[in-house]
This record gives C-alpha cells, structure tokens and sequence, in this order.
C-alpha cells in the first residue's frame, strides 16, 4: 500500500511538474512576442549598428545594418543568393569582419572578439561533425575545450542527445548515420555547452522535402523549450514563416522588411517581399487617383483598380499592385471585377491552383478551396475574377 501511495505521489508530482514547466514556456513566449515590437539598441541582445561589410574595398555586400535581436528570439535571415545574409551570420559568429559599424552580443561588443571566445554555437549546412570521432565524442569535444569534469560532459552529453532522440546512436560514427540523424547530432553539439545564442547557417538544405519540414518543427520545439536566442539563415521562405518569431528579408546588402511572419505575407511594405514571399499576383499600372488611404489605378489594357495605399508615388507615377491568390473570387462580382479566362488547372488536394489570363497577364493564379461547393472551372473557360481593395497593396514599381 505504502509503495502505490509513492507511486501515485511520484506521478502527481511529475504531472504538476510539466502543467507548470508547460505554463511557464506559454508565458515566456507570449511576453517575448509583446515585447518584439519595442526592441532597440538599449535592450537589444544582439545588436547591429551601423554595420557594412566590403571585401574589396569598393562594393559593399552590406549596407548600413541596423538590426536589434531580442533575448530568447528566433530571427530568421531571409533572402536571395548574394543578398548578404550569410555574410551578416559570419559576421556575428567571427569567421567574417565587419569593415564599418559595431556588433554587441550581451551589451558587449564583440568585433574583435575571436570566434571562439563568443560562447556562440553554430550549425553548418554540411553538419561539420569530425568524422574520426563517435556521436559522443563529437558532443563531449566542446565541453573538453571549456574544461569540464567527465562526470559533468557526459550528463550534458546525455541530455543533449535525449533532446534530440540521439541517445542510441551515442556510439556510432557520422558515416554510420542518415543526413537527419547527422544534422540532430549537429544541432545537439550546438547546445551541449548551452550558449545564449545559436547561429544555423541553411540547416536543413541537404535534406529531403519530407525530413526538412519535421526538422523544422523539432527545432522550433527544442527553441521554445530552451529559450536560447536563435539566428537563422535561408533562403527557403516555408522555412521563415514557420519557425521564426520574426524574419528579416535581405535584398542587396540592405533589409527590405523586419517583420513578423504574418506581417510579412499579409502586409508587404514593398514589390520585392511581395514577390519573394508566396506566391502573388501583380499588375504594373499608372496612378490616376489618391484619396486618404485609396488609390485608383490605371492597367496597360485601361481598366481602373482599386488598392490600399501602403507605398506607392504621387499621381502619374507607375505603382505596382500586389493581390494575393487566395484572396481573389471566382464568378463573384466585388469591388475590383475584370475579365478572366482560365489557362490550366492543377488539382493540389486542398485547393485547384487555377492559372488565368487576367489583364494581359497569363500567371495570374487563383487558388480555389477543393470545399464542397466550390467553383467547377474548364480550361478555356471564360469568367470574371474579383477582390477587395483592402487585399490588393498599391507598392513601388520594383525598379
């Protein structure tokens, strides 16, 4: 009887233990969310001020960064190749100087600080694990280099791989591995010293479609579990919006918008981020009208669309409008109505990806639900196309 009754307490304790760890990972992540919007250089736990980046003394590969990073955040590097994003990740590890500007990790700059003294951890693409050693070894390597007591490294070394599933493979060698299994082992030797920060350089690019999107929400777990401070660079928006608290999108050596996933499909600030994020439609058209928050807009066939007016020019300048496919309606007259004329058809399961000609466009793309009363299209059927003003973004030109 006694023996049930430690049972039952050892399992209480344990079920009060995890509601309670459980809440306060809820809570930590929600004031982190809040407080994201008033991140600067005074409360910033990485900063980058005034940061430029030439390797040739003439072209710059990073213009004038400022970026402030939030203790506990996970920000996502986004952009094309070239756009400076990696170099901005070397930057902040050490193995990249900066030529101009001043990088803080902590409240401390850290510009000539070597590499190894920063206390950062990092994933490669190509996971970097020495092939001569076991999974073990590999993680214990680290904590031999800080100095750490071997009853000490291989507690750490235990519970790193059990945050990843790994403890049966503590034996093996990487070459005995899969890519997955060696990009967990990889990930694991990053946190086994627990830095505060952790930088991951296109992580999961080596892998398969299916391994990459479960290594994303394993990451993404094993972030909101720990709370460390991440650094992430791709060029794979699903990625971004998955994993990030917030996403940087990279152009030119510059940051074109800083912005939480949501924002920054829904609310594009230019043609560029519309464009590179998700799929989106657009029209090149001539401003003809501006009232308060409202632009009238004249297409190349003379059709007259309205938009809202996020970040385009004065009356005559060329603007870019910016719709999104799940947005636009099918056989339905609204507030923009233009003809339409279906080119092909491609069943998704969840949705019909319908390819149209609209305005002289034929990419224009609607996505129409696969619900049980959904419209039923054929290709070279004729019909109309409409949305909301309120979804359609007046943006730049994209020059």
């Amino acid at each position: 009887m006694l023996a049930e009754q430690k049972r039952r307490f050892s399992k209480l304790s344990w079920t009060f233990e995890l509601l309670l760890a459980t809440t306060f990972n809820q809570l930590s992540r929600g004031s982190r969310k809040i407080a994201l919007d008033q991140i600067d250089s005074s409360n910033a736990f990485v900063a980058f001020e005034g940061v430029q980046k030439s390797y040739d003394g003439e072209q710059l590969v990073v213009k004038d960064l400022n970026l402030f990073i939030k203790k506990g955040e996970f920000l996502t590097m986004l952009g094309p190749s070239g756009s400076g994003k990696t170099t901005c990740l070397m930057m902040l590890a050490g193995f990249e100087t900066a030529t101009f500007g001043e990088i803080r990790l902590g409240g401390r700059p850290i510009n000539n600080i070597p590499p190894h003294k920063r206390g950062i951890g990092m994933v490669f693409q190509n996971y970097a694990l020495f092939p001569h050693m076991t999974v073990g070894e590999n993680l214990s390597f680290p904590l031999e280099v800080r100095g750490l007591e071997q009853a000490e490294r291989e507690t750490k070394v235990r519970n790193a791989l059990d945050m990843v599933q790994m403890r049966d493979f503590i034996g093996r060698r990487p070459a005995q591995l899969s890519g997955g299994q060696q990009q967990r082992v990889a990930l694991a030797r990053s946190l086994v010293f627990e830095p505060e920060l952790v930088l991951m350089d296109e992580p999961l690019g080596a892998l398969d479609k299916q391994l990459r999107e479960h290594m994303q929400y394993e990451i993404k777990h094993i972030h909101e579990q720990l709370g460390v401070t991440v650094v992430y660079v791709t060029h794979d928006q699903s990625e971004a919006l998955t994993m990030s608290d917030r996403v940087a999108v990279f152009d030119d050596g510059r940051i074109q918008q800083l912005a939480t996933p949501a924002d920054l499909y829904e609310r594009p600030e230019n043609a560029f981020v519309a464009q590179f994020i998700g799929e989106n439609n657009k029209f090149t058209t001539e401003v003809i009208e501006i009232k308060n928050d409202k632009v009238l807009a004249k297409t190349a066939t003379g059709s007259i669309l309205s938009a809202k007016k996020v970040n385009c020019g004065e009356v005559g300048s060329t603007s870019t409008l910016s719709i999104r496919p799940e947005r636009v309606s099918v056989g339905v007259q609204g507030e923009n109505t233009t003809k339409a004329k279906v080119l092909e058809l491609i069943y998704l399961g969840d949705h019909i990806r319908c390819r149209m000609s609209v305005e002289e466009d034929n990419e224009f793309i609607v996505k129409v639900p696969n619900s049980l009363n959904h419209t039923h299209l054929e290709v070279g059927e004729e019909t109309t196309v409409s949305w909301s003003s309120e979804d359609c973004r007046a943006l730049d030109s994209g020059d």
